[in-house]
């Protein structure tokens, strides 16, 4: 999905409204982490998509790096952070992979690990969970932070709705339509759609279809598996005010973790 979705995707975020509301939230628990390194922290922005993040970290004055699976993001994200003029490295490299791809880097360990966007639920097995979340911890110093963003997938899967917000971009007198919507799979899976609709000066609609697959976590579940994977002191929030996690009300599953000693 996300090999030909990556030319769009800055266009079918708006990211001078998602980083302005979600980088509050995230320079407060940065901040937060830098009590006593006397510096910014060391952050890796994991499943980074087209680097956006990362970047407005690195223009902060974090050391910031990123990484995907997608060569096509990363491609994206190397141009963009050139486009900023911000030194930020970004590396082709999924979960499981992050230790071996940045082990050498001087950034290595990290203080604080991003996981944003909806990502885990990309990985389909338990086994593929364990193997992501322990190479997190393995990319972290002893009492580094985790901050993970998925959807509420324990109200996701009570309620079954289909349909998300659509997204809309222009450029000029070209126009872009986002659509997504879940399909619920009889094997708990969901096939994750965006249809893209485009369409320049005086042309019709030209649409596009791309799916990918989704194993929906549950705080119960994703709570225990951090523990297992040497994580402490996880706190639930509900969305990047910091408001209070409610399995039936809120839109997110965001969870802060240390890396045990």
């Amino acid at each position: 999905m996300y090999e030909t979705f990556s030319q769009n995707y800055d266009r079918f975020v708006n990211w001078q409204s998602r980083l302005a509301y979600e980088m509050p939230f995230l320079e407060q628990n940065l901040l937060r982490l830098a009590e006593g390194l006397r510096r910014k922290p060391r952050i890796l922005d994991t499943a980074c998509g087209t680097g956006q993040h990362a970047i407005a970290l690195a223009e902060r004055g974090y050391a910031a790096a990123g990484a995907d699976l997608v060569v096509e993001m990363i491609a994206q994200a190397q141009q963009n952070a050139s486009r900023a003029g911000v030194e930020a490295p970004f590396k082709a490299a999924g979960f499981g992979e992050l230790r071996e791809a940045y082990q050498d880097s001087v950034l290595f360990p990290f203080d604080g690990l991003l996981c944003l966007g909806n990502s885990l639920p990309h990985l389909l097995t338990e086994a593929d969970l364990k193997d992501a979340l322990r190479d997190f911890a393995a990319c972290l110093r002893p009492d580094g932070l985790l901050l993970i963003q998925n959807r509420n997938f324990d109200a996701v899967m009570a309620r079954r709705e289909r349909w998300m917000e659509p997204q809309s971009h222009r450029e000029g007198d070209s126009e872009w339509i986002f659509l997504r919507f879940y399909d619920y799979l009889p094997d708990g899976l969901i096939q994750f759609n965006v249809i893209t609709l485009q369409r320049g000066p005086g042309e019709g609609w030209q649409q596009e279809i791309s799916s990918t697959f989704l194993r929906p976590l549950y705080e119960e579940g994703l709570l225990q598996a951090l523990q297992d994977a040497g994580f402490k002191d996880m706190v639930c929030y509900g969305d990047m005010t910091g408001a209070s996690f409610n399995t039936e009300t809120s839109g997110n599953l965001i969870i802060t973790a240390r890396r045990a000693g």
